[in-house]
């Protein structure tokens, strides 16, 4: 997050990226009621009773979640499970598709709205933070593409626990606003570091602006998470990373999930080793390119409406 003072109208701002892996899979068909199976099913409900009630819908649906990402883990995972819900019931109806209109019929981004832009599209994105009088979703500013050669190792420990449902509400409502100098600094690195050197296609450059940036916001969140990223496992997996010689490290959201990023395969597939080996079987480690399209959608079969 770009800004927690919110002193020129607008709180929070952000930047990120996506990454297909792990990967949220679901079908969808039309039904009279509402029914879900699979790992989080409960949820995937709440999300498709939400959504057809802001539509004034009698109608239902019937949900197969044939893989989830883990949930509680600083991956976005209940963002793209509403998201997924919403949009496919939307395909089998014939109502709007556009992301912002979803996000907000089944009441995401209501901070950050990272997950929402990036389930509309990859590469790497900025928004512009909400305004404090307002209910629409932050505005995507910024949608540049990430080098294909460039990789994303994320490494999820099993140990680690993430701020999340109302202890994250409570959080935001506790968390000081940070020094007004500490979030120009941030817009500083964003625009005249982290962007210039994402578009020269300069990693080192945008690694050192990412770190920076990532140690900075972290000592924002300290007092909520116990220091600048998740106690235990997490912190000590970037501090092992970077000493690697991964480009550019950090944590996703509130963590467990961190990250570090490197050029090519073969680098990628070192550091990924090595986290692994840290790890010792106390979590996933899962390489990647960064993610170029958003979201997908297949039609199954016509016949049935079933996508």
């Amino acid at each position: 997050m770009l800004d927690l003072r919110g002193s020129l109208g607008r709180r929070f701002g952000g930047i990120g990226a996506g990454v297909f892996d792990p990967s949220l899979v679901i079908e969808v068909e039309r039904a009279a009621a509402v029914e879900a199976e699979g790992a989080e099913a409960n949820r995937a409900v709440e999300f498709a009773r939400r959504y057809l009630a802001s539509q004034g819908m009698r109608e239902g649906a019937r949900i197969v979640i044939r893989h989830a990402i883990p949930g509680h883990a600083g991956l976005g995972s209940g963002t793209q499970l509403a998201l997924a819900v919403a949009r496919g019931i939307a395909e089998l109806y014939d109502l709007p598709t556009d992301s912002a209109t979803l996000a907000t019929a089944v009441g995401r981004a209501l901070r950050s709205a990272i997950g929402t832009w990036l389930f509309d599209g990859g590469g790497f994105i900025v928004e512009g933070g909400r305004r404090e009088d307002g209910d629409r979703i932050a505005p995507l500013l910024a949608r540049l593409p990430i080098p294909d050669s460039w990789r994303c190792v994320v490494a999820l420990p099993w140990s680690g626990e993430s701020v999340s449902g109302e202890s994250e509400v409570q959080a935001f409502r506790e968390l000081p606003p940070p020094p007004l100098e500490e979030a120009e600094h941030v817009a500083h690195l964003l625009v005249m570091s982290l962007l210039p050197s994402l578009v020269d296609g300069d990693l080192e450059s945008f690694g050192r602006a990412i770190t920076t940036i990532q140690r900075i916001n972290g000592g924002w969140f300290a007092p909520a998470q116990g220091g600048p990223f998740a106690s235990g496992a997490s912190t000590e997996l970037i501090r092992k990373m970077s000493g690697w010689g991964a480009a550019g490290v950090g944590q996703s959201s509130w963590g467990p999930a961190v990250y570090g990023i490197t050029e090519g395969d073969a680098r990628a597939a070192e550091l990924a080793a090595s986290v692994r080996g840290a790890l010792n079987g106390g979590g996933v480690v899962y390489v990647n390119q960064f993610a170029r399209t958003g979201a997908r959608v297949s039609v199954l079969d016509p016949a049935t409406a079933r996508a």
